[in-house]
């Protein structure tokens, strides 16, 4: 099963949520995550955050959801937009692929990216809504994979 996790900005929830579901999903998920107007680069707090759990970093980068828009690209059986409509962000709408559309959920979380304060207060942002999505995908694949 292939999943992208959509985002504007490709840097914080969408990556968390792309490892979370690799990991979760043991084999049987591809998630990906890409935004509709990628910052350029992870930010440092997620990055940080999976890796002091054990995930290997190396190969996450922010990338544009045109990537996945290709003929040649994964086909999408799941498409998940996790930006929070109550604070206002616009949520990109995926153009799909053609043929069957994926399945479409929107799972909006805050934006830990836009948290401020201390390195300590954002660093426990980034924790909170990382327990959000991880519960929020454990729940669904509980359902999905056997």
């Amino acid at each position: 099963m292939n999943v992208l996790i959509l985002c504007t900005g490709n840097s914080a929830r969408s990556i968390l949520a792309e490892a979370i579901f690799n990991r979760l999903g043991n084999g049987e998920i591809n998630a990906f995550s890409a935004g509709s107007k990628p910052t350029g680069i992870p930010n440092p707090f997620a990055i940080s955050l999976l890796s002091s759990k054990g995930y290997d970093v190396s190969g996450y980068r922010s990338k544009s959801w045109d990537e996945f828009a290709t003929d040649t690209a994964p086909k999408m059986d799941l498409v998940i937009t996790v930006c929070d409509n109550a604070a206002n962000e616009t949520c990109p709408i995926w153009p799909s692929q053609g043929g069957t559309p994926p399945v479409r959920l929107h799972w909006p979380f805050i934006d830990p990216a836009a948290a401020d304060g201390s390195d300590e207060a954002i660093a426990a942002v980034f924790h909170t809504v990382y327990e959000q999505i991880h519960d929020k995908v454990a729940k669904y694949l509980s359902k999905t994979i056997p």
